[in-house]
């Protein structure tokens, strides 16, 4: 395994990170869940994601309970906050008043006494930026959490996070968590100069397109059986999108060939491919088996050939699908 320094921070996290998007505490039961866990662990992950609202709260109980028998200080564990946790007014959101709720919240579910990493799940329009930087940076100097980042921030406000703690001589957020794969490639633009000119990494979710861009999903076939596409509880981010639109799939069926000459699976192409960007930190897989484990973090010791990049996005267009 190979590691990453978050931006220009001091933390390094490993090139494949581990999160629990629709696996843990959900389709994967608890068990199965700290076996892949601690595998990954033995392997040289040490980036663990998670979030309050993955299965509203039962994914971080999962993850506390698989990592309570590993050793703390060798892992980086990050959560995030901002969707709802109840029906009240205050439930949701950037405000002072939940990100401390939901802080101590999530710690309790961890079993633990800080996460490395505390993450704005989405930006809210409706908070200043000076209570978000304000609260993070408490939650900091309370030893509740060691550095703060954002999920699917613009640029704009990114920037905004940053000069905000500045001028508060606060800590300023150190990472950003985007969708990014080779159908979506919006932060390219301006998100990543943007952060890269900060000092923000990116530690990005979906690099597969949940699995998409392994190839399983071809045009006119039945799903398969054991796919997320195929189950009913958790295919709602992708059935009916474009994502899994047919010319998406069939565009993904031409990238085979350039997997199959460099001897190493669509998914190890698909994560080398994010990581061939020294600005991104770590790629964020999901995984219901220890052998996707396995497969994905081959990845970290491939470099992509130009010409391999070239005909990606000779194939591709360059072009995004968004889910």
């Amino acid at each position: 395994m190979e590691y990453r320094k978050l931006g220009k921070w001091g933390v390094r996290v490993s090139e494949v990170g581990l999160g629990s998007w629709l696996t843990y505490g959900g389709s994967v039961e608890e068990k199965a869940a700290a076996k892949q866990i601690h595998y990954a662990f033995e392997q040289g992950i040490n980036f663990f994601d998670t979030a309050n609202v993955y299965a509203q709260g039962a994914g971080e109980v999962a993850v506390g309970k698989a990592i309570k028998s590993l050793n703390r200080d060798a892992i980086v564990l990050a959560t995030k906050v901002y969707f709802p946790m109840g029906q009240g007014p205050n439930d949701k959101g950037l405000s002072r008043k939940h990100i401390f709720e939901q802080c101590h919240a999530s710690l309790k579910r961890l079993q633990q006494d800080y996460v490395d990493l505390y993450q704005c799940h989405r930006y809210d329009a409706e908070v200043p930026m000076y209570e978000i930087v304000r609260s993070m940076d408490d939650l900091i100097r309370q030893g509740k959490i060691l550095y703060w980042g954002v999920s699917e921030w613009q640029a704009d406000h990114i920037e905004d996070a940053v000069q905000t703690a500045l001028s508060m001589n606060a800590m300023p957020p150190v990472s950003n968590q985007p969708q990014y794969n080779m159908l979506a490639r919006e932060i390219e633009k301006e998100v990543i100069p943007i952060s890269k000119r900060l000092g923000l990494g990116q530690v990005v979710f979906s690099p597969l397109a949940q699995g998409v861009l392994t190839g399983k999903y071809k045009p006119d076939h039945p799903f398969p059986p054991d796919s997320r596409a195929a189950d009913n509880r958790n295919n709602v981010f992708m059935v009916g999108r474009s994502l899994m639109a047919r010319e998406t799939l069939e565009l993904v069926q031409k990238l085979l060939p350039i997997a199959a000459e460099l001897n190493i699976s669509m998914a190890q192409l698909a994560l080398a491919w994010c990581l061939r960007l020294p600005e991104i930190s770590s790629v964020i897989i999901g995984a219901t088996k220890s052998s996707q484990i396995e497969d994905n973090i081959k990845a970290t010791t491939i470099s992509l050939p130009q010409d391999a990049i070239k005909r990606i996005d000779d194939i591709l267009s360059v072009g995004s699908v968004r889910s």
